[in-house]
């Protein structure tokens, strides 16, 4: 998610990529990514890519900075990024000799009062008193919770949680206001549709149990959004007899369900640059 208008250039093209080196999944996976074949990879794609991250070194500031440089050295221009955990002098230099920076390492399981706090810090120096303006654009690494999108002026945030939820047969379902309309800044309610779902009956998450205004709420949401929930049915062995091809049994409509419910949330959210206001956040959603 992006709250930035495009250039004439990226206007162009049919896609507007934003490239991840991939460190993270690297790391947790104990692979190596060689510099130099990251550094080829986006010069041979160069014509796609609208912004690539640097490739970061977890646990690792200085390597981290090392490899910004050598991408520089060789005629790039990759987005930096300062990871929980680091020395708050990295950050302040990237803040120094950057208009675009990224925040990483809150993808690993923290508590939420660890991470609002870091985020707190860094944001204190990128939107300094009195007027609390950012002082350059920031890129979210693992962000995807809404109030903690609504607590900070981001400029641009990913998450693979969309796709992840998809796959396990869940979809995105903002939450009603008081009015009885959808409202993208109170969150979103994961719904299981997958008939496959193994715990479906049991599950008091799943669509097959709701009932009443419930379940009209979220089949008139699905219905909104251009979508079908769709049937199928389980023979004794468990194998799935699709009837008729929607939510419940499509993963790719899943993926592009889930990607529009953040697309309608992008657009909910306030136009950047505004204040970091941090005294009046909300964090009650999760």
């Amino acid at each position: 998610m992006s709250r930035r208008p495009l250039g004439e250039k990226e206007k162009e093209r049919k896609l507007d990529i934003f490239l991840d080196s991939g460190a993270f999944s690297a790391y947790t996976q104990k692979a190596v990514i060689k510099l130099d074949d990251y550094i080829a990879f986006i010069k041979k794609y160069a014509k796609y890519i609208t912004v690539y991250a640097n490739l970061d070194v977890i646990g690792d500031a200085e390597a981290t900075l090392k490899n910004q440089k050598l991408m520089e050295k060789a005629g790039l221009k990759p987005l930096p990024t300062f990871h929980f955990g680091e020395d708050i002098s990295y950050l302040e230099y990237y803040i120094k000799h950057y208009d675009y920076i990224a925040l990483g390492g809150v993808a690993v399981k923290r508590t939420k009062g660890a991470l609002v706090a870091w985020l707190d810090q860094c944001f204190d120096l990128i939107c300094p008193a009195p007027e609390r303006m950012p002082k350059v654009k920031v890129h979210g690494f693992g962000i995807t919770a809404v109030d903690v999108m609504q607590r900070y002026p981001w400029y641009s945030v990913d998450s693979t949680a969309w796709v992840k939820s998809s796959r396990l047969g869940m979809i995105y379902v903002p939450r009603q206001n008081r009015d009885g309309a959808y409202d993208y800044l109170m969150g979103a309610n994961l719904i299981n549709v997958s008939t496959k779902n193994p715990g479906k009956d049991a599950d008091g998450r799943h669509i097959s149990t709701f009932g009443g205004l419930q379940l009209k709420y979220v089949l008139d949401y699905i219905e909104r959004q251009g979508f079908n929930l769709g049937k199928s049915e389980l023979d004794g062995d468990g194998k799935e007899k699709i009837i008729e091809k929607g939510l419940c049994n499509d993963y790719r409509q899943r993926d592009e369900f889930n990607a529009k419910y953040f697309l309608d949330l992008e657009k909910a959210l306030p136009d950047w640059p505004h204040p970091f206001r941090y005294a009046k956040a909300n964090l009650a959603i999760i």
